[in-house]
């Protein structure tokens, strides 16, 4: 069920997104997993445009929250408020309270207010006022911050980036995808007659298909080894955490099934490991120096980890 579904999405979203076929992938990975994404790119990419066309396809309540220096943690949250009329505190819901929540621009916002997705993107509930309420699902934000424009924000510490399941760059198109962007939007925008093509209901049931995914032992300890590989390598001062060895577990299980299988393969690990792992490692400064990134780095360990065989 979960590849067919997936090719519908897919389908959807490419009626208002060009390309992007690896990046829509990593997007319904998340989706499979109840994670979170960092989309970390330059501005007029699309980022805003892909995250309103999930929404949309899912089916699915969607808010977005511009981030700025000036941004409370009950402007993301909510708060409650005192009703004269009722003569009792009423909750006034917040953006958070959606099944898709676009966290535009996240380095803008003060150390305090990332701090109020904290809680929401781990624990999948808020707290206001010593009260917790659920988070609806299916639960994802969708983080976006600009590479290039530092000024003025505010970096994402490691422990907010570790809540991250995966980090994507959408790049610029190609010469002929951007020609279909200005035939595709010459007369009208796409994204307002986008129709969903799936429910909460079968979201929630191909997550619960996702976790049924066979990882044999063999496939389980190579994922293991890639992680802790990130641990010993020279060029990296703080490696991959145990979460970000599960992030990559379920991200390789969920790449599979949106693949047609069920069951995971080394190539799954392998295509997921640079979206699920770059993020959350800090480089030697002597490797920076050198010009090393992230990416390259988990390219070499994911060449230099022996793949499992079959027998």
């Amino acid at each position: 069920m979960i590849s067919e579904v997936a090719q519908k999405l897919r389908v959807n979203i490419q009626k208002v997104i060009i390309g992007k076929e690896d990046v829509l992938d990593l997007l319904l990975t998340a989706v499979l997993c109840e994670g979170h994404i960092l989309l970390e790119d330059v501005p007029g990419i699309g980022k805003t445009t892909l995250a309103r066309a999930l929404a949309a396809s899912l089916g699915s309540s969607f808010k977005r929250i511009q981030f700025t220096p000036d941004l409370l943690p009950t402007d993301v949250t909510g708060l409650s408020w005192f009703n004269q009329k009722a003569q009792e505190f009423e909750f006034r819901p917040g953006p958070v309270m959606s099944q898709i929540v676009l966290a535009d621009e996240i380095n803008r916002a003060t150390p305090r207010t990332q701090a109020a997705l904290l809680e929401a993107m781990q624990e999948r509930q808020v707290t206001v006022d010593g009260v917790s309420r659920l988070l609806e699902r299916p639960f994802l934000v969708l983080a976006t911050q600009n590479p290039v424009e530092l000024e003025g924000t505010f970096p994402l510490p490691e422990a907010q980036l570790d809540r991250f399941l995966l980090k994507i760059a959408l790049g610029y198109p190609n010469q002929e995808e951007e020609n279909q962007i200005l035939e595709r939007f010459r007369s009208d925008d796409p994204l307002p007659d986008l129709k969903p093509v799936t429910d909460a209901t079968e979201v929630i049931a191909m997550i619960k298909e996702r976790r049924a995914i066979r990882v044999e032992n063999s496939v389980r300890d190579y994922v293991v080894r890639v992680a802790r590989e990130t641990r010993q390598h020279p060029e990296i001062e703080l490696g991959a955490s145990p979460r970000a060895s599960i992030a990559l577990y379920q991200a390789a299980q969920a790449w599979a099934a949106i693949n047609g299988r069920n069951y995971v393969i080394p190539d799954d690990v392998k295509a997921v490991a640079p979206a699920a792992l770059t993020h959350r490692l800090l480089i030697a400064p002597q490797a920076q120096l050198r010009g090393r990134s992230p990416g390259e780095l988990v390219a070499d360990i994911v060449d230099s980890v022996a793949v499992p065989v079959e027998a």
